[in-house]
Formats: C-alpha cells, sequence, structure tokens
C-alpha cells in the first residue's frame, strides 16, 4: 500500500489493540512512541518505523515491515509487523507473574470473601 496510514489505525490493524478507540486513546495518553518521541494520532507511519507503546509495566516494541489500514487474522500479522521487544523488557512480566503478589486493578471494586481471606492468609504474621 503506498497510501499515509495513521498509527492509531496501523496499531488496530495489525492486532495491537483490540478496537480502534483504545489505540487512538493511548496515543493521545502519550503512550505511543516513534523515534523516541511520543506522537499524535495522525502520525503517519513508514516502513522501518519502530513504533514503542508502553502498556504498564512493559514498553513494547514493534517494526513496521508493511503498511496495513484494515484489521487482519492473527496469522498474518508477523508479514505486516516483527516484535523487537528487548528481552529485559518481557522479563519484567515473567518476574511479575512469578511475584506470587495479587494485583487487583486500580476501579474493579471491594475483594470478594475470597480475596479477603488470601490477602488475611498473606498477611498474617502469627
Amino acid at each position: 500500500m503506498s497510501d499515509p496510514i495513521r498509527v492509531d489505525k496501523w496499531l488496530w490493524a495489525v492486532r495491537v489493540f483490540k478496537t480502534r478507540s483504545m489505540a487512538t486513546e493511548a496515543v493521545k495518553k502519550g503512550r505511543v512512541y516513534i523515534a523516541d518521541m511520543a506522537v499524535k494520532p495522525s502520525r503517519v507511519v513508514k516502513i522501518g518505523d519502530v513504533v514503542k507503546v508502553r502498556k504498564t509495566p512493559v514498553t513494547y516494541s514493534y517494526k513496521v515491515l508493511e503498511l496495513a489500514d484494515k484489521r487482519m487474522g492473527a496469522k498474518l500479522v508477523s508479514d505486516y509487523m516483527e516484535d523487537v521487544t528487548p528481552k529485559e523488557e518481557l522479563e519484567i512480566l515473567e518476574v511479575q507473574k512469578h511475584s506470587g503478589w495479587f494485583q487487583r486493578e486500580r476501579g474493579t471494586g471491594r475483594p470478594t470473601k475470597k480475596d479477603r481471606r488470601d490477602l488475611d492468609d498473606f498477611f498474617e504474621t502469627e
């Protein structure tokens, strides 16, 4: 494709975000970088750009191989982008997964009865 593609549309098309509005919102909040600079949703991506997306606690890096403006199946994504995220970033996810600390997303409400018991057992010092 020779037509210019917006960064938010490309991120949605290559399945980094589930919806286009989620992609646009992430870009507006300054979570997407090209050449280590925060970009606006209208920023055009070019082949060879490295797009960095910060999804707490990891910053993923994707190299643009081809341009796409329509959402594609998961099997085709590897033709359009290459995941070049450093291993140190991916190790953060492994450490967090094995840390054993129970984390609740902010705003998801009170702990359930089982959650409360698990927390009490975890913090029990006797």
